[in-house]
């Protein structure tokens, strides 16, 4: 009874110190208060369940048989169904469209057009990706990317560089947004130029300031009364990204809506039920439909006037037909879509059974000796190499035909000598003097009136890895990775399939043939001979889902096929995923 009445005063006390703001939760580990200045101030804060982001739907997790479902056509035996399991995770509900691509120049051009007009160039997309040698396709080049009548249309004639570099920018534009909705920032766009723009990792490295709402959230520290958010708070969003192939395949199934308890009632062999191109649903309004946009047989784009079957001569509306039991528009047919990975014949066979990837470049920020990140980039950071491959490509094709003039030749024979000291200062470890001779050598296509002059400049936005206002990151070393026992080395790219251990050196036996670079690392060689018997290398990157101009067989979510991540086409769009923080399955509340 004494027991009883204690733990009711203990719980009354407990509410009278809630009321009057004097009650601490305290650590489990050390029986410490949070939120306690007196105590060192270490914050608890409260957290019930991470934000969807803009466009996003959820996907709940969990495993599959990925792989081909169906008769393999092509006979390359690349896609063997093996059973994996992926972590649930969100997912754009259409493709990114070219309105969402013309918000990205527009902010592009405010930051960076007056100083670096190079960057916007190297977002621009490829129009010229719509020609074709023996058809009519030249409204498409001028119209399809900006004309109203195509602003929610999918994207396409954009590279995988280019639509990475698309998911790091609405990151930092949805965070950004939170700050600004949360009252931490002022919206004032005009007052971001060049680097001092805001990115979520130089606002959580300390290195953005901007313009403040209020001095930032309540701390508890003895030493400061304010902070910026942190990654502890759980306010800001994972990072958007192109989905793994594991993912996409996954979510384009959307087998949630085929499953009883843990099993699959019914397999799939396109995002929709049944077995059929058209809507077997006796009972659904659209009965007989098509349901995706794709060429249903020889020279049949759209059917016939009067009864056209999907209203898509080329690409159609990112909410046209009904979505997959996921919620997701367009899994099949469309745009075929870029995903993270790198192309392997054997990834099936070799990738993990647990989020299956191939890709993995592991890199850290670079810190100073005090061990503080160093300042972030306020310069264009340029990839020497692909330049140099560039300007001797450039030339060797320009001779061919005698295009060059005296200006051109002139300019080029400068530029190579600009760029081979920058070679010399990077193998020398002195980056941003490398990086300063680069920028001399852009200065110089600018100030030249050579004819050549756009072709080069464009060779260098090309070639851009890094953009003012970026965290300076790098490889990690082996010499840091010694100890470990799961990885050595940075880039594993190429683990068990490419690398030194698991194939053959063609360059030890004869040269190998050229391909579209003057020059392929001892490595590119390696890795199944490329340009000699295959196109595949470290730079392939997979694509999935069939395009408008695809047959019925590329619309099942196990193909796959693979493009250099630096060329584009006028059948590849792309969407982005974000990683899911915590349980598997959202809080309900209930």
């Amino acid at each position: 009874m004494i027991r009883t009445q204690a733990s009711g005063l203990l719980a009354l006390f407990g509410v009278l110190m809630a009321a009057t703001g004097c009650y601490y939760e305290r650590s489990g580990a050390t029986g410490w208060m949070y939120d306690y200045t007196e105590n060192g101030g270490f914050e608890r804060p409260a957290y019930f369940e991470q934000e969807t982001g803009p466009g996003l739907v959820f996907i709940e997790g969990g495993t599959f048989t990925m792989g081909q479902v169906d008769d393999d056509l092509n006979y390359a035996w690349d896609n063997i169904p093996r059973r994996v399991s992926v972590s649930s995770f969100y997912m754009d509900e259409t493709e990114i469209t070219n309105h969402f691509w013309l918000e990205y120049l527009w902010w592009l051009e405010r930051v960076y057009g007056s100083t670096y007009p190079e960057i916007v160039e190297r977002a621009l997309p490829d129009t010229a990706s719509w020609r074709n040698k023996l058809a009519y396709n030249e409204p498409m080049v001028k119209y399809y990317l900006r004309h109203p009548a195509y602003r929610d249309y999918p994207v396409v004639g954009v590279s995988w560089l280019q639509a990475n570099a698309f998911c790091q920018w609405r990151s930092d534009r949805v965070n950004e947004g939170i700050l600004i909705r949360e009252g931490l920032l002022v919206h004032n766009p005009a007052a971001q130029i060049d680097e001092d723009h805001f990115t979520t990792e130089a606002y959580l490295n300390g290195q953005y300031i901007g313009e403040r709402m209020r001095e930032g959230l309540q701390s508890f520290s003895p030493n400061s009364e304010f902070r910026d958010v942190r990654v502890e708070d759980g306010l800001l969003l994972p990072e958007y990204r192109l989905p793994t192939e594991a993912e996409w395949e996954y979510a384009a199934l959307g087998l949630i809506g085929n499953s009883l308890g843990e099993l699959v009632a019914e397999r799939k062999t396109y995002p929709w039920n049944g077995h059929f191109v058209r809507d077997g649903n006796s009972r659904s309004s659209g009965y007989g439909q098509i349901n995706a946009n794709f060429v249903k047989g020889r020279g049949d784009y759209m059917g016939v006037a009067g009864a056209l079957n999907d209203f898509g001569d080329i690409t159609v509306n990112v909410y046209s037909y009904a979505p997959n039991d996921y919620g997701l528009f367009n899994m099949a047919g469309n745009v075929n879509e870029w995903v993270m990975d790198v192309y392997r014949p054997l990834s099936m066979q070799d990738n993990n059974e647990f989020r299956p990837f191939r890709g993995n470049v592991f890199n850290t920020k670079v810190l100073d000796a005090e061990g503080n990140p160093v300042d972030k980039y306020d310069y264009v950071v340029y990839d020497i190499d692909g330049v140099t491959d560039f300007l001797k490509e450039y030339e060797k094709n320009a001779n061919a035909v005698q295009s060059l003039t005296p200006e051109d030749i002139d300019l080029l024979g400068n530029l190579q000598t600009k760029v081979e000291e920058a070679t010399i200062r990077k193998n020398e470890q002195r980056h941003e003097e490398a990086q300063t001779l680069m920028q001399d050598a852009m200065d110089m296509i600018v100030d030249s009136d050579a004819l050549a002059g756009a072709d080069l400049r464009k060779g260098f936005s090309n070639n851009i890895d890094a953009v003012p206002g970026n965290m300076q990151q790098r490889p990690e070393t082996l010499e840091e990775n010694m100890k470990r026992m799961n990885y050595r080395v940075a880039d594993n790219i190429d683990y068990l399939d490419g690398d030194q251990n698991s194939s053959w050196n063609f360059s030890s036996e004869r040269e190998a043939p050229t391909n579209n670079s003057s020059e392929m690392s001892e490595r590119e060689r390696r890795v199944y001979n490329f340009g000699g018997s295959t196109l595949i290398s470290n730079r392939s990157r997979v694509y999935k889902g069939g395009g408008w101009d695809d047959r019925a067989y590329y619309l099942i979510p196990g193909t796959r096929r693979f493009l250099d991540e630096r060329q584009s086409s006028a059948t590849i769009g792309f969407r982005c995923a974000m990683d899911r923080m915590g349980t598997a399955v959202p809080y309900s509340g209930q």
